[in-house]
């Protein structure tokens, strides 16, 4: 019997190459061998794409939204937030399209009012006339979709039904009280999933939001797609006495901002004749039920 003797170095050698990463380069070949063999294919091994931060993130996804105003006679009568979700080439111009609520830019109840499309860039603010183009009836469909010439932002991509999962990390982008964009975080607090088309007819999440988030986007933080959009939150009125005098006033409900998932979205646009900006997406998703009431 031959016996082999190994001294320490060449032991801790062995060791070191039982212990390699599994990034290592490795060939996988078929057949055996020889002129006549198939090519060596080589796959890295373990090796993946990294993944973007938060604010990595965060930053892909700001350029997508803006805020809005209803103003009469110089003075802002309602605001609320938009998502651009597709561009055109027009013989005027640029042209983008805007997803909001419907319910955010009714006028009815206005005498001359003009809808503005407001982009803030860090201390300065750019405003873009606005024109509603298509909208959806009041609660089942509460989307409005806006033109605006001039403006370049870059369309959110919409996420795909099965994109809808609990417990998702998500961001919502809004501008509440009609103040510059702000953010909100938290995660997909239920998925409501119609029986019959299987499809999600709505969302809700726990990130917080206030009067004028209507409209704002709800965006996954893994993927930066556009989830849905926000239609409302349920509130719960708090009262209180002082010296006598009562007062109440109404807080939005932790985990009850409802909003339309990306599939209502689809089912919207293809209904008003823009499913050209859904760049050959296909899918649709059913209205939500009319128990939900929109804030306004």
């Amino acid at each position: 019997m031959t016996r082999f003797s190994l001294g320490l170095p060449a032991l801790f050698a062995m060791l070191s190459c039982a212990a390699a990463p599994s990034s290592q380069v490795v060939s996988e070949t078929s057949g055996t061998g020889g002129a006549g063999s198939a090519p060596v294919v080589m796959q890295q091994v373990g090796a993946h794409t990294p993944r973007l931060t938060r604010k990595e993130q965060v930053r892909r996804i700001l350029p997508h939204n803006v805020r809005l105003a209803l103003v009469e006679e110089g003075k802002a009568k309602r605001t609320a937030s938009g998502v651009v979700i597709g561009n055109e080439k027009t013989a005027e111009g640029l042209v983008s399209y805007v997803l909001t609520n419907a319910h955010a830019v009714e006028m009815d109840d206005l005498k001359n009012p003009s809808l503005v499309v407001i982009v803030d860039d860090r201390a300065d603010s750019t405003e873009y006339g606005a024109q509603v183009v298509a909208t959806g009836s009041v609660p089942d469909m509460d989307l409005a979709l806006l033109k605006v010439p001039g403006l370049s932002l870059a369309p959110a991509q919409l996420a795909g039904d099965s994109e809808l999962e609990l417990g998702d990390d998500v961001v919502v982008a809004a501008s509440p009280f009609g103040r510059a964009l702000s953010l909100s975080g938290g995660m997909l607090s239920q998925v409501e999933w119609d029986k019959e088309s299987k499809k999600p007819r709505m969302v809700k999440t726990d990130a917080p939001i206030g009067y004028g988030a209507s409209g704002g986007g709800i965006f996954s933080l893994e993927t930066g797609k556009l989830l849905a959009i926000v239609e409302g939150y349920r509130t719960a009125k708090v009262g209180f006495a002082v010296a006598e005098q009562n007062y109440s006033f109404d807080v939005p409900m932790p985990g009850e901002t409802f909003a339309a998932p990306s599939g209502k979205v689809r089912q919207f646009l293809q209904q008003k004749g823009f499913a050209r900006l859904l760049g050959g997406t296909a899918g649709t998703g059913p209205a939500t039920d009319g128990s939900q009431t929109a804030s306004r």
